[in-house]
């Protein structure tokens, strides 16, 4: 009993070392920026960013060095920000294949076991298709406003350029 309660403290502290944002969406075409917050005490640590249904079996697809420095792979960019342990991710030039399950990870553990896991978060990408703003065309009217007790009219065109006669 004691070791079931020893063993789920232990994955209750490791699901809390990192945090994310649980799903985003982005646009065809686009771009996407990826948060994920992890204690401090893992400052220094690889940080890295997989995909694949499962954190034990993603690829993954861009990593850090343990420093500060934006590393790049192909469309995918990641950047540990140390000051407020923050791991950035950027995916850019989003198409609709990109969607799926990803994960924050920091590698903690260089034997691969069942029992070795690194701390990890699901993120769901959600990519819509890209949005076409609309366009419309007003045909070009001329507007006379007449002003109370006055001689004066106001002409207004659609250019936004404004006349006025005495």
């Amino acid at each position: 009993m004691w070791l079931c309660a020893g063993l789920l403290l232990l994955c209750f502290q490791g699901c809390l070392s990192l945090t994310g944002p649980g799903s985003v969406t982005g646009y065809v075409g686009g771009s996407l920026h990826v948060q994920c917050q992890y204690r401090q005490s893992y400052k220094g640590y690889m940080k890295y960013w997989c995909r694949g249904p499962h954190d034990t079996t993603c690829k993954t697809i861009v990593e850090t060095d343990g420093s500060e420095k934006e590393k790049k792979s192909g469309r995918v960019s990641i950047r540990d920000r140390v000051e407020n342990s923050t791991i950035t991710v950027i995916m850019e030039d989003l198409r609709e294949d990109d969607a799926g399950s990803y994960w924050c990870k920091i590698q903690t553990s260089f034997i691969w076991d069942s029992w070795s896991r690194d701390p990890s978060v699901r993120v769901t990408v959600h990519v819509s298709p890209a949005t076409t703003p609309m366009e419309t065309t007003l045909p070009a009217t001329t507007a006379t406003l007449s002003l109370a007790n006055s001689r004066q009219t106001l002409r207004i065109s659609t250019n936004a350029v404004f006349f006025f006669q005495l």
